[in-house]
């Protein structure tokens, strides 16, 4: 690997307002505000909307969309092509 050519990495928290959770992880991102972490040190703390914590993929809250009737009102509304 070349020396130089990578950005620098440091621990950052990643906050989801949605959840009210966070995490610590290794990131290039930066911030000006901080956060005590659970360890009592200080680290940039960059705030979400959306992680893993509140998505409705991985919450299993996701909707079932009905594509069958999508279909077909689009095929009613302006009709089927030959294939």
């Amino acid at each position: 690997m070349r020396k130089a050519i990578h950005p620098e990495t440091r621990l950052v928290v990643f906050r989801d307002k949605a959840a009210d959770s966070a995490f610590l992880t290794r990131s290039t991102a930066t911030s000006d505000t901080t956060v005590v972490w659970e360890d009592g040190r200080t680290y940039p703390v960059i705030d979400v909307q959306t992680s893993s914590a509140s998505h409705p993929f991985y919450t299993g809250r996701s909707r079932v969309l009905d594509t069958a009737g999508r279909v077909e009102r689009f095929e009613r509304r302006y009709g089927r092509t030959a294939s």
